[in-house]
C-alpha cells in the first residue's frame, strides 16, 4: 500500500506566524497549509491525512490542548508540535503526556523546529506502516478457510501437528497439509514470521 504524500498543517490565529513557518517549511521542500482556528482545521482535516500538526497553544474559542484531546481518539490523529507565546510548563509537561513530540516557544528556532518535524513525520511514518502492514495482515487472513483459520490459532499457541490433530479431530497429514497451505497464503517463511503476523491481525492463540 503506497503511502499519500505527508502535509504539515499549521494551526495559528496569527497571521504573521502562520506565513512565516509556512514559508520556512517550503524553503524545506515540506508541503504545508495554514489554518487560523481549531475549527479551521477540523473542517478540512480528514483521518487519511498524513502528516503533523504545528500548533499554537492559546487560540480563541478552542485552544491547541483542546484540539489535541479531540484528535486523541483518532489512531492515525498526526503528531502534534506546540508552540507558545510563553514558557508554560505546566501545559508542555501536559502536552508531552498526552503524546506531543515537543513544545517550542515564540520566537521560532528554525534549527529546533525542523529538528520537530523531522521527528514528528518519522513517527507518523512508523504509524501508517504499521497501519498498512495490519491491514495487509488482515487481508492475508480473510484467505483461509475455517479449518486453516482454526490450524493457524494452533499453529500461533506453539502447539505440535500431533497435538492439533488430536484437538481438531483429524489426521496429523491433514494438519501438515493445512498448515503449509496457511504458511503460503500468509505469505511466511517461518513461525516466528506467523506468530508476528497473526498478532498484528489481531488473531488470538488457543487458549488465549
Amino acid at each position: 500500500m503506497s503511502l499519500p504524500d505527508p502535509i504539515v498543517f499549521v494551526v495559528d490565529d496569527e497571521a504573521s506566524v502562520r506565513q512565516a513557518v509556512i514559508r520556512l517549511l517550503g524553503s524545506w521542500g515540506l508541503a504545508a497549509k495554514g489554518f487560523a482556528s481549531a475549527r479551521e482545521f477540523l473542517n478540512e482535516y480528514r483521518p487519511e491525512c498524513r502528516g503533523c500538526i504545528i500548533l499554537d497553544v492559546a487560540m480563541p474559542g478552542q485552544s491547541g490542548l483542546e484540539l489535541q484531546q479531540s484528535l486523541a481518539a483518532e489512531a492515525t490523529a498526526p503528531p502534534i508540535i506546540f508552540l507558545s507565546g510563553r514558557s508554560d510548563i505546566p501545559k508542555s509537561v501536559h502536552a508531552m503526556k498526552q503524546g506531543a513530540v515537543d513544545f517550542l516557544t515564540k520566537p521560532i528556532d528554525a534549527e529546533d523546529l525542523i529538528r520537530a518535524v523531522n521527528t514528528a513525520l518519522d513517527r507518523d511514518r512508523e504509524t501508517w506502516k504499521a497501519r498498512s502492514e495490519r491491514a495487509e495482515a488482515r487481508q492475508r487472513l480473510l484467505t483461509l478457510t475455517v479449518r486453516e483459520r482454526e490450524v493457524l490459532e494452533h499453529v500461533i499457541s506453539g502447539k505440535l501437528n500431533k497435538q492439533t490433530a488430536a484437538e481438531l479431530g483429524t489426521a496429523e497429514k491433514t494438519v501438515k497439509v493445512h498448515r503449509a497451505r496457511v504458511m503460503r497464503k500468509m505469505n511466511v517463511q517461518s513461525v516466528a514470521e506467523l506468530v508476528r503476523l497473526a498478532a498484528m491481525a489481531d488473531v488470538q492463540p488457543v487458549g488465549a
